[in-house]
């Protein structure tokens, strides 16, 4: 039997991840990401699929962020019939992702078609998919709870193990059957951990280390060169900006994805308050998707950690709102907070600042002194808040200048990624006793270069970087 490994995207980089086993000839695909960065790029790159859809036997979504999901409307489009398996969370969450990116994507073909034709020009761009395709995807994910085996394929077995990144993530334990001569059975196991998630966050449980010992690990690398600061100094530094805008009468702007880190924030809020570390602030969270995706946490329990099982079911204590909390809903609602005096806090997504509501609001604040802009998650390469993130003293958004006299803030703790020394102590506490080699994906070459050394110093001595198009033989 002939078992090969390749990636098609999140190799050497950290967004677009698609990764694909091959069994004799037969693919199998474990998540299906869309590329994020400059708007050309990553369009560019999310119509250049290159695999036969058709020819894919089954399709694996290890959790619900966009670069690991955002791409399976085209899969159908391309004629994909099989299934895809996600925990049941993973599955309502991708749903949400998918449907606003469909809806994303319509305005944005509706406004570029407009700017064209006012200068007389024709416009020929339309969307990866529409609403339609994702309503045929979605029927196409069965949902499969985790640490419950299942064949996905009569040689190929999935068990999902929780990721502890974001509601419903998961690791997936992929096994591989060959039949040998006199009833022997050769198995090979594979373990895709997706994005790994990191010890005590609030919310969802940590990291499982009770996976079954796999002989080969396709590892994230996102935080592989950078360590996190203290979750306590996080809070404190979170508690000091806030009372910072408060006397500055200022907005702090923080851009976040819509799944998890908004959740995570409000709840931090929520015990800062609780704690009277803050005083009453008035906090928006503009972002349609996340009051989505708070309704969808609030219906998958089986992910909490017992400290938000307690409160939430127990004692009936809403950890994701209290007083200070608004919704924010429509457009009008949006730019009305144009208008509102500070201090306040506004949450929204886009958590790398390249669209949605997040980069109106960074327009109409990041010249103002008084404000403050606080980054709370990973920039990728090329975008908005990567340049935010170096402190650059003007930024173009939508097609204008700005200069940068708001403060820029960043707290590193509230990644849902392990850092590199989270990732080794993950490694040290499952069973390696079979593990031949590490396949290491989904991170910049810097960060891999440098984990990569600290794996071998660790004694993980056989890690290989994925590069895409390569082909690596199990």
């Amino acid at each position: 039997m002939s078992i090969l490994l390749y990636s098609l995207g999140a190799a050497e980089e950290v967004t677009g991840s698609k990764h694909v086993f091959e069994i004799d000839g037969r693919p199998f695909l474990v998540d299906c990401g869309a590329f994020q960065g400059k708007w050309n790029d990553a369009d560019s790159k999310n119509r250049d699929f290159n695999i036969p859809a058709d020819k894919i036997e089954a399709a694996i979504l290890t959790h619900a962020h966009y670069d690991h999901c955002g791409l399976l409307p085209v899969l159908g489009k391309k004629g994909f019939t099989g299934n895809i398996y996600a925990t049941p969370a993973t599955r309502d969450l991708a749903s949400l992702i998918m449907m606003d990116s469909a809806n994303i994507q319509a305005h944005d073909a509706a406004y570029r078609k407009k700017q064209a034709a006012k200068k007389g020009e024709k416009y020929t761009w339309s969307p990866l998919f529409d609403e339609g395709d994702v309503v045929y995807t979605t029927n196409q994910i069965v949902g499969v709870s985790y640490n419950n085996r299942m064949y996905i394929a009569p040689d190929v077995s999935l068990e999902f193990y929780d990721a502890g990144h974001i509601l419903g993530s998961a690791f997936a334990n992929v096994t591989i059957s060959e039949r040998k001569a006199f009833g022997r059975t050769k198995e090979t196991t594979i373990l895709f951990t997706g994005d790994l998630g990191r010890k005590n966050k609030p919310i969802i449980r940590d990291p499982s280390t009770k996976v079954p010992a796999p002989d080969y690990i396709v590892l994230e690398s996102t935080y592989g060169n950078r360590k996190h600061e203290d979750q306590k100094v996080a809070l404190d530094t979170l508690a000091k900006v806030v009372r910072k805008a408060i006397d500055k009468k200022g907005k702090i702007i923080i851009p976040a994805f819509a799944i998890e880190r908004t959740q995570e924030l409000v709840y931090y809020f929520h015990l800062l308050f609780e704690q009277r570390k803050i005083p009453d602030i008035p906090i928006y969270v503009d972002s349609p998707m996340a009051t989505n995706a708070t309704s969808i946490f609030q219906v998958h329990p089986e992910c909490y950690d017992e400290e938000i099982h307690e409160a939430f079911l127990t004692h009936h204590k809403n950890p994701f709102g209290f007083n200070a909390l608004n919704f924010v809903t429509s457009v009008e609602e949006s730019k009305a907070l144009n208008e509102k005096d500070g201090p306040m806090i506004i949450i929204s997504a886009d958590g790398m600042c390249e669209a949605g509501r997040i980069v109106h609001h960074l327009a109409n604040n990041i010249d103002k002194e008084e404000n403050t802009i606080l980054l709370v998650g990973f920039m990728g390469e090329n975008t908005l808040g990567r340049r935010l993130q170096n402190r650059e003293p003007e930024v173009k958004i939508m097609d204008q200048w700005y200069q940068v006299r708001a403060e820029i803030e960043q707290i590193n703790a509230f990644s849902a990624h392990a850092d590199y020394t989270e990732i080794i102590d993950w490694l040290n506490s499952i069973d390696t006793s079979r593990l031949k080699k590490i396949f290491m994906v989904h991170g910049e070459p810097d960060a891999q270069a440098f984990l990569t050394e600290r794996l071998h110093e660790a004694g993980y001595k056989k890690v290989q970087i994925v590069k895409y198009g390569e082909s690596y033989e199990l």
